[in-house]
């Protein structure tokens, strides 16, 4: 029996450090089916979002899942801890124990106690080895659980530096596309004038921040449950807006703003695919059409406003189609985290940010602004 206990914590404890290497160091995602740290957000999450779905107010349902990405990385954390200090009290208890404790009786709790003040190098003393192998195995522990505290405090950093990255692009498409962000309106905002020269660029500028999203998303996956700032926000949305746009150009526009929405089209559609196969989510499209056939006329014009033409049946067609490339992982992923699908934006009023709204409010009021700006000189 004790050897077998042996065997079984050191499996453990071996177990425990090549999950925590994976999925903290390997700057690769990994597919074995089953890992501990998939399998313990996985099931938190369910859990988790299954409270949420009681919060009727959605800005609290909205603040209550915010906690949930932050809060399991550091459960996640404590739990490799734990496990670890159970492993190497394992081994301790079937090595025989080879503790002094002043006399006091030793048992498997004793062997847990010390475990736990050696991994954390607490170095009470209450507790000591008595033999070599025991003093060995203590050096051992102390060294393990020293390392892997200041590994995982070293890379704390890296990973919220992975998600501000993230949240500088979604915070910039708010004054482009309104929140929730939308095709139509990051298409109306540009205008006649900046959508062949400043909509290309842009899109370039989303081509880099989507290649960088995949890879430190693919790495940590958990990342993709952090939240963004604001409850009409979310990267999930970002990518749809931007998918929307460009398939929009790729089916009805030409020349160099054609040939960058393909280029940030299939970066982006190459993200969303990864990221819903590594949350395993259930890609089917939408139940209710995001853009049904009546409000097709009114893309065309909006297209046509800003001076993108080319309608034809077969751009009809191809429009369709690449909707269906894209928009069944957006909706896996949007019914997964909780986080709504965007519409297209072609009626709907869209809710101005605040910063926009004055800007827009006192570009159309040129006359009271400048007196405003005479009574402070």
């Amino acid at each position: 029996m004790h050897t077998l206990i042996g065997i079984l914590g050191f499996a453990l404890l071996l177990f425990i450090l090549w999950d925590a290497f994976e999925s903290v160091i390997l700057p690769r995602y990994v597919r074995r089916s089953f890992r501990f740290a998939r399998f313990f957000f996985r099931t938190a999450w369910a859990l988790w979002s299954r409270t949420a779905v009681h919060i009727r107010a959605s800005k609290r349902r909205e603040a209550y899942l915010s906690y949930f990405g932050p809060l399991a990385l550091l459960l996640l954390i404590g739990s490799w801890a734990l496990v670890m200090v159970l492993a190497f009290a394992m081994i301790v208890w079937a090595a025989g124990s080879p503790l002094n404790s002043s006399g006091k009786p030793l048992g498997f709790g004793a062997d847990l106690y010390y475990s736990g003040t050696t991994f954390f190098t607490l170095g009470l003393g209450d507790i000591t080895p008595i033999s070599a192998g025991a003093r060995v195995l203590s050096v051992t522990e102390a060294a393990t659980g020293f390392g892997f505290l200041a590994l995982i405090i070293a890379y704390l950093p890296t990973l919220f530096g992975a998600f501000s990255q993230r949240e500088v692009n979604i915070s910039l498409l708010d004054a482009r596309a309104g929140s929730p962000p939308t095709a139509s309106e990051l298409l109306r905002r540009h205008g006649t004038e900046r959508i062949r020269d400043g909509l290309s660029e842009y899109l370039r500028d989303w081509e880099t921040w989507s290649g960088q999203l995949m890879e430190t998303h693919l790495t940590y996956p958990f990342l993709c449950f952090f939240r963004s700032q604001h409850d009409n926000q979310s990267w999930v949305a970002a990518f749809t807006a931007i998918l929307d746009t460009c398939a929009l150009l790729i089916a009805y526009g030409k020349d160099e703003l054609k040939w960058q929405g393909q280029l940030t089209f299939a970066i982006c559609r190459h993200a969303v695919a990864d990221l819903a196969q590594v949350l395993a989510v259930d890609s089917r499209m939408p139940e209710t059409d995001r853009l049904p056939e009546q409000d097709l006329p009114k893309v065309r014009t909006l297209l046509v406003q800003c001076g993108v033409s080319g309608f034809t049946e077969e751009a009809d067609a191809k429009l369709k189609e690449l909707r269906l490339l894209y928009e069944p992982y957006l909706n896996g992923l949007s019914q997964r985290l909780l986080m709504p699908l965007p519409s297209w934006g072609v009626d709907m009023p869209v809710k101005e940010n605040t910063v926009w709204a004055r800007i827009t409010s006192k570009a159309a009021k040129p006359e009271k602004h400048a007196q405003v700006e005479t009574h402070h000189l």
